[in-house]
């Protein structure tokens, strides 16, 4: 089924819709954790969807690699490989392949690359991504791009620009050689140039894209590098199709993008510091392994009613966490995703009441006062 997408408010260039799956909606603005390999780390589905989880994002590469897409199709895709049976959508493996850096070597054709698994050569092109992800029958699938790097001159930037434009028309014609099982999604690049953005969008606006993602990005960049890239490019997006911010970000980078337009977003941060200490709360950040929070017996942040909050507190946490128990892991992982899709659910309240520009401002403003006072 082809993805549709419906804005249903507004507030300046805010936007709340909702994006139609084959398995089910997803109201924007949206959050989708990362579940690399078929899962949220630590996270069962049910606990997912407890936590208000709308959609999820698995990758191409990592599950080419290991189980193969072979088993993965064997069990109906991924949505019965992981048990999760709301939508999913599969990045191409670009990023990851770009992330190898010296064990890779891309050419017209693909990408040659290492596995970093077993060392066995590998080539992932826009046709084996497709094969893949429709292996994988994502809700949405993602075109393969050749993520530029930062910094870039010009002629860099092109060079990865037009190379991602040429492998968008090959996706694009490889994963609709049949019925596809979702909606392909192009990819925006063009590093900080603001002209090549705008080329590489005019180039994909050629095909029909049910959804466009702004790529090349958080890699690296300056805040006002990142915004002053939106600001030039989202409001030449198409406005009834979703935008979507790849691999960003910080709370105060998903408001300050949703102010510019932007719909959909994924990060590894609220997993990956929940796994090293790093909590989030209506305050600021924590760091867990401190010792003031050692004989602290409030919970990690009082305003907040997930499953870790109303049970633990942080000196519990903290003990968990020197002793490497798993269950430490666990539940800053349960307590990071619910404050993002708790601040999901505050954003899009917002806009449909018409009060996200006020929001916005007072938001992002506290946190860098709060990392300000850190």
């Amino acid at each position: 089924m082809k993805p549709a997408f419906e804005v249903r408010s507004a507030d300046g260039a805010a936007r709340a819709g909702v994006l139609t799956t084959a398995h089910g909606p997803v109201e924007t603005p949206a959050f989708m954790p990362v579940g690399t390999y078929g899962t949220v780390k630590a996270m069962t589905p049910e606990e997912l969807v407890e936590l208000g989880a709308q959609i999820v994002l698995g990758n191409t590469l990592h599950l080419l690699l290991r189980p193969g897409p072979a088993i993965v199709e064997a069990h109906g895709g991924l949505h019965g490989f992981m048990h999760w049976e709301r939508p999913l959508l599969t990045d191409s493996g670009g990023f990851q392949v770009f992330s190898l850096k010296s064990l890779r070597k891309i050419t017209e054709e693909g990408v040659r690359f290492r596995s970093p698994v077993d060392g066995a050569e590998v080539l992932l092109t826009p046709e084996v991504s497709m094969d893949v992800q429709r292996a994988l029958r994502s809700d949405v699938a993602m075109a393969l791009d050749d993520c530029t790097p930062y910094p870039a001159t010009e002629s860099v930037a092109r060079e990865s620009m037009e190379r991602s434009m040429r492998w968008a028309r090959r996706s694009h014609a490889h994963y609709h050689r049949e019925e596809p099982p979702g909606g392909l999604f192009g990819i925006v690049q063009g590093g900080m140039h603001d002209s090549l953005r705008l080329a590489s969008l005019a180039s994909l606006l050629e095909l029909d894209w049910p959804g466009l993602a702004v790529g090349g990005l958080a890699v690296g960049e300056s805040e006002d590098e990142r915004l002053r890239v939106l600001e030039t490019l989202v409001p030449r997006m198409p406005a009834n199709r979703p935008r979507y911010l790849m691999g960003v970000g910080f709370p105060e980078d998903i408001v300050a993008a949703v102010a510019r337009g932007i719909d959909l977003f994924d990060c590894v941060i609220p997993t990956r510091h929940a796994r090293n200490g790093h909590l989030f709360t209506a305050d600021g950040e924590i760091n867990i392994r401190n010792r003031v929070h050692q004989d602290d017996l409030g919970p990690v942040d009082p305003t907040c009613g997930c499953y870790t909050c109303r049970n633990y507190s942080r000196a519990y946490l903290r003990h968990l966490d020197r002793c490497n128990e798993i269950l430490g892991s666990r539940l800053n992982t349960i307590h990071n995703l619910s404050f993002y899709l708790g601040l999901m659910r505050s954003i899009r309240e917002a806009i449909a009441a018409g009060r996200f520009t006020a929001f916005a401002r007072a938001y992002i403003a506290g946190r860098k006062a709060a990392s300000g006072a850190g």
